[in-house]
């Protein structure tokens, strides 16, 4: 079976850590482009870095082969190093304490389920295109939590 294969540019933010935070996703395919942002009043950067990926992937309305880009070394590591041994050791990290964040992680791992996902670490802040609008998005994200 052959799937669309999607570009997908993840960022979070946050103002204060906990403050409140924002997520942006920039979606694409072919000579198509979504966009979409969000937030929450309470958060942290870790959580909004999570949101934007889940979100990101949520958005598709069938499985596809996707181009993960994320400047989060926190997702990227958790997805594809740590989480099959956090799920085998009951939620619980090396030191044996619970997994924080647990309630994205199991939603990321149901996403990315779905899905055929490359996951590719882009340095933030760095010129890449897709990541400079995502982290925009991120950035409304927040604006839009504090205009409520």
């Amino acid at each position: 079976m052959t799937y669309k294969r999607v570009s997908l540019y993840t960022d979070g933010a946050c103002k204060g850590n906990p403050g409140v935070g924002g997520w942006g996703v920039v979606l694409e395919y072919g000579e198509h482009r979504k966009e979409l942002c969000g937030g929450d009043i309470e958060t942290t950067n870790n959580r909004m870095e999570l949101m934007a990926a889940i979100e990101g992937l949520s958005a598709l309305k069938s499985s596809c082969t996707v181009d993960m880009y994320t400047d989060s070394v926190y997702v990227q590591d958790g997805i594809t190093k740590w989480l099959s041994n956090w799920k085998s050791n009951g939620w619980r990290t090396v030191a044996k304490k619970p997994v924080a964040n647990r309630d994205l992680w199991e939603r990321l791992d149901k996403a990315v389920s779905e899905h055929q996902v490359n996951w590719h670490w882009v340095k933030g802040h760095s010129g890449d295109p897709g990541n400079e609008r995502a982290d925009e998005l991120a950035n409304q994200g927040v604006s839009l939590v504090c205009d409520r």
